[in-house]
């Protein structure tokens, strides 16, 4: 349990730092297109930080795959 909850806390902390760094050096850019959700638009935002949302979300994504799997054997799932 304690190796789940540390890749858990790892993942999270790892992509907080992501977003942190990505915040710092996606200032100032020129092109800010908007997404469209279907409900609405974004505020225009920079396409690089766009990008580096989507590598943050993965990185939560499989560190929690990763956390939920960890210590499992093979034969569990029969």
């Amino acid at each position: 349990m304690l190796l789940r909850l540390r890749l858990l806390l790892g993942s999270l902390v790892g992509a907080s730092l992501l977003l942190v760094a990505l915040s710092l050096g996606a200032q100032n850019l020129g092109d800010r297109p908007r997404l469209q959700l279907g409900i609405g638009s974004t505020a225009p935002l920079p396409s690089g930080f766009l990008v580096g949302i989507a590598l943050a979300l993965g990185v939560v994504s499989g560190g929690s795959a990763v956390a939920l799997l960890a210590g499992r054997s093979p034969d569990d799932d029969a």
